[in-house]
């Protein structure tokens, strides 16, 4: 790791001011309450790989001013997003000339804009005096994605001499409360489940689509209004399979690796011997699905891959074909590009991929498009069968009773090497990967490796990668939660070369970034959550509130000085849970798995005893509140301590109570070690008993730790 660029490398006032202008942080406040100044070697990085590249002072002041004057370059912003309520914007009309202003709204209706009489403020750009007008919006927009169009005309000329468009997108103010049963007082619980880890009979070695509907269907019957999933992102299309699925390809397409093949209409119609293909290929990894130790993704992909182009190459019916033809349709030319990304690594899976071919536009990629047609081909026919086999598991968990039905996850970024880096490219920083700052957990600072987005070019592409990407997710389902979702106020970018600490913050438009958020879940009925856990500034937590977004607790971080805080002090608007993915399930957190296991990969910053005693004083505080309040007696087993935390965080106002399925059935094993890479099988752990025997879809209905678990939690919200 490279040495954290020395503090008293401080940038000088014009380099400052030129960071504050592109929103990069020049200092911050750390996790410890210190006022970082942030180095000039990182600021300079950070504006390079924003296409600001100041080699001198003079450099320096001319991209400031270039900054500065830009917004009075253009006759429209590059996007608006408003709230549905009055608001305005500012056009940039040169000396002498008027504009006109209309909106193209999304029903293919238009309204011209009236232009108030004003003293509008002046100021000359290139030796031309340009005049700042205001526009004010009409407060009766409809919610929608619609088109700003201006024209400027010379004094007395009908003839425009520049023309401009802006994308508007008009955003709900608020989104409603998240759907409950009745007698509920307006919550509602669910279950949350790290979906590959969740194996049945049928499975191929991992939990899949079809696992997702029968969990839902299960986890409905209890009362259970939601299911958390993790992120199902597609990630690579040849082995070795990217394990966790925080660090996708894309976040638009969906794993064909969760795909049930057998759940196909068109296996049916197979001829005999090519069904027992499809079966002989199941039998290589079903035996895998009662062997609690390991999920094997690589083992899984093959034999899958192998099923599923058997099932392609089988004609459809007509009707078949157009579902394809009107998806494809849809989904348009990103789909093609995404089936693209996933040819060209199998075309280069054992070969040296030559440089031309990063580049989407290249002659290369353009031929090797024909060239790898079939592939392509393939690779959009997986996204159709998988929305559809989503669709059916959405379909599924309503059927149940759910009244919000599956819960997506949305991973921070995608993986440097993904789809999305290569056919967005322009969209993303180069030679920057984004991550936290250090804090008590992580000393050195995290990286993630995920390039972030260039706030800029999203802005000019009109927010359309956000939007496309929400609506993939939201398309088959109830809720999303946002990993990290401070993210989209500020992202630590790191530049190449130096250490995850020697980073800074960057800035962006939350208000665009949000309200296209709210605007696409509305229109799905969906409800948000953001996961606000960690250094988060507290107006954040008022402004997701505001917004109709939830927030997130974690039970064992909720404390105060003399110990837990009683949950009838936590926030309204929450999903509100026992523990997390990157905590050891509550079993093995009550028997010390995470000091163990911190032990044993040396991960303590310090002795054993020190984090046993640390633990045990936690531990101890929260049995006793437990005791005080009468949900544990003295002697109680694992089992009642775990069922009573439970209950007890449904003390709480929030609106949304999380049960983790591995509380349910008494799992130790923690799904995600941080600070780990290949010392610990990460995102790789099956679903298993207190026993270390596998559990299955189909064991949950006769296991009484998750009978009487479910119980007890439903029993608690209807009280």
């Amino acid at each position: 790791m490279s040495e954290i660029p020395a503090s008293d490398d401080r940038p000088g006032p014009a380099l400052a001011a030129l960071a504050e202008a592109h929103g990069v942080a020049t200092h911050y406040w750390s996790f410890f309450g210190e006022d970082v100044h942030v180095p000039a070697a990182t600021l300079r990085a950070v504006l390079r790989a924003m296409g600001v590249d100041p080699q001198t002072d003079a450099d320096v002041a001319v991209a400031l001013a270039a900054v500065l004057e830009e917004p009075w370059r253009e006759l429209l912003p590059p996007s608006v997003v408003l709230r549905q309520r009055p608001g305005s914007l500012f056009a940039h009309v040169a000396d002498r000339h008027d504009v006109s202003l209309s909106i193209a709204l999304e029903d293919g209706s238009w309204r011209d804009l009236a232009i108030p009489d004003q003293r509008p403020e002046a100021r000359e750009v290139d030796g031309v005096l340009v005049w700042r007008v205001h526009v004010p919006l009409p407060a009766d927009l409809p919610l929608g994605w619609h088109t700003l169009h201006a024209w400027q005309r010379p004094y007395g000329s009908a003839e425009a001499d520049r023309t401009a468009q802006s994308t508007l997108v008009v955003t709900p103010d608020r989104l409603p409360e998240p759907p409950s049963r009745p007698g509920r007082h307006g919550r509602a619980w669910g279950l949350m489940a790290q979906l590959y880890s969740v194996r049945s009979q049928d499975s191929w070695g991992m939990g899949d689509f079809a696992d997702l509907a029968d969990l839902a269907t299960v986890a409905g019957a209890r009362g259970a209004d939601f299911l958390l999933v993790n992120p199902i992102h597609a990630a690579e299309v040849t082995v070795p399979i990217e394990p966790s699925p925080y660090l996708p390809a894309t976040r638009r397409f969906l794993a064909p690796l969760y795909v049930r093949p057998e759940d196909i209409r068109e296996v049916a119609y197979l001829p005999p011997a090519e069904r027992a293909l499809v079966e002989e290929a199941r039998a290589v990894v079903a035996p895998s699905d009662t062997d609690p130790s390991r999920i094997d993704r690589d083992a899984v992909w093959t034999a899958k891959r192998a099923a599923l182009e058997l099932i392609h190459a089988a004609p459809r019916s007509t009707a078949r074909q157009a579902e394809l033809d009107a998806f494809l349709q849809r989904e348009g030319q990103p789909l093609q590009d995404f089936a693209l990304w996933c040819a060209l690594e199998e075309h280069y899976a054992d070969a040296e991929r030559p440089a031309e071919a990063a580049d989407i536009a290249s002659a290369l990629v353009t031929g090797l498009r024909a060239q790898l047609a079939d592939r392509v081909d393939f690779h959009v026919w997986l996204q159709w069968i998988a929305d559809q086999q989503v669709e059916i598991a959405q379909a599924a968990a309503t059927a149940s009773g759910m009244r919000i039905g599956v819960m997506h996850d949305l991973a921070v970024g995608v993986h440097t090497q993904g789809s999305d880096a290569w056919s967005l490219r322009g969209m993303y920083a180069q030679g920057i990967t984004v991550g936290a700052p250090p804090d008590m957990y992580n000393q050195q600072g995290q990286n993630w490796n995920q390039p972030p987005w260039l706030p800029r070019a999203l802005a000019e592409a009109g927010y359309a990668p956000l939007r496309d990407m929400i609506r993939t997710l939201l398309r088959h389902a109830g809720a999303l939660r946002i990993d990290h979702v401070i993210g989209l106020f500020r992202l630590w970018w790191i530049p190449t070369g130096l250490g995850a600490g020697a980073g800074t913050y960057v800035r962006y438009d939350h208000e665009a970034m949000i309200g296209v958020l709210a605007l696409e879940a509305q229109r799905a009925g969906a409800v948000l959550i953001g996961e606000d856990l960690g250094n988060v500034e507290p107006w954040v937590r008022d402004y997701l509130s505001g917004r109709g977004i939830l927030g997130t607790s974690v039970l064992w971080f909720e404390q105060e000085e003399d110990g837990p805080r009683p949950p009838e002090r936590w926030r309204r608007e929450l999903l509100a849970t026992v523990n997390t993915h990157d905590l050891p399930p509550t079993a093995g957190y009550l028997a010390d798995e995470h000091v163990a296991l911190r032990a044993r990969l040396g991960l303590l910053e310090q002795s054993v005893d020190e984090a046993l005693a640390d633990a045990a004083a936690e531990r101890d505080a929260m049995l006793r509140l437990l005791r005080d309040r009468g949900l544990i007696g003295a002697q109680a087993t694992e089992e009642e301590v775990i069922e009573a935390l439970n209950v007890l965080i449904t003390a709480s106002p929030s609106l949304l109570i999380g049960l983790a399925l591995v509380d349910a059935i008494g799992e130790r094993r923690v799904q995600n070690q941080p600070g780990t890479d290949k010392e610990y099988p990460n995102w790789q752990i099956p679903l298993a008993g207190p026993d270390g025997a596998a559990v299955l879809v189909e064991d949950l209905a006769g296991n009484t730790r998750f009978l009487s678990l479910t119980a007890a939690v439903d029993e608690a919200l209807r009280g």
